[in-house]
């Protein structure tokens, strides 16, 4: 009987070990092939995972429910905005936090040129969320509103700058705490495609979309699963400045 428990638990041991190697080493660098949507005027979300906010920006600045005063987009961004989108200082920022369990390249959300790139390297990146929020993300696939936190304006990013002739649209990727790196494919002046691979980030991430339009739709909500390359996130070209 002894001898039977033993095999099992070292049976069971094995096999949790290989599933944990299948998941970190094959699954999570899995690259399954993306079709964007075929229509004009859709802004595409740029990363799978879970909308965990979406924010109004006026003048160049985000209000923070949490703490009660404005933050200036180029704390996020991490570069002055008045050069870019013409001179734009409204519009909507969305973030969506990719878990582990998530497909973790990250795709244009428009037909663009690259305007610039920005990378900012941090001294220490702080985890993004506490043990009850990853599990709430990732196992009970919950929203989490993460905007204003600490990691959100210290931790390592990247930051594409993407414009067509209708729209200008940020995106910047943010890294967690254990992120070994951003592994960006584009370099400043390329034309990209909608849904065109822009990067990969190593494990837990998150990837904020800056979109510089009065005159846009939002079509997705707080707590939505999105996916990259595929998922519409707004419309522009309607005529409306609306949520879903």
């Amino acid at each position: 009987m002894i001898k039977i428990i033993s095999i099992s638990l070292i049976v069971l041991i094995a096999l949790i070990f290989c599933g944990v190697y299948f998941l970190r080493n094959i699954w999570f660098y899995r690259d399954p092939k993306r079709i964007a949507p075929a229509k004009d005027g859709v802004i595409v979300s740029p990363a799978d995972g879970k909308v965990i906010y979406i924010k109004r920006i006026e003048d160049g600045q985000v209000v923070s429910e949490k703490l009660g005063n404005k933050i200036a987009l180029s704390e996020i961004t991490k570069e002055k905005l008045e050069k870019f989108g013409n001179g734009a200082k409204d519009g909507w920022l969305i973030g969506i936090y990719m878990s582990p369990l998530d497909v973790h390249f990250n795709y244009s959300p428009i037909p663009a040129t690259v305007e610039e790139i920005v990378h900012t390297q941090a001294k220490v990146n702080l985890p993004m969320v506490d043990l009850w929020e990853y599990i709430k993300l990732v196992y009970l696939r919950q929203g989490v509103d993460l905007f204003a936190k600490r990691f959100h304006f210290e931790n390592e990013r990247n930051t594409i700058f993407l414009k067509n002739k209708n729209i200008s649209i940020i995106v910047v990727e943010i890294a967690d705490k254990f992120v070994n790196k951003i592994n960006c494919f584009v370099k400043e002046g390329d034309n990209l495609k909608i849904g065109q691979k822009l990067s990969f980030i190593e494990r837990g991430s998150q990837a904020d979309v800056v979109i510089f339009e009065e005159d846009i739709k939002i079509k997705v909500k707080f707590g939505d699963q999105v996916y990259g390359g595929e998922s519409i996130l707004a419309e522009y070209g309607s005529g409306k400045n609306t949520t879903k």
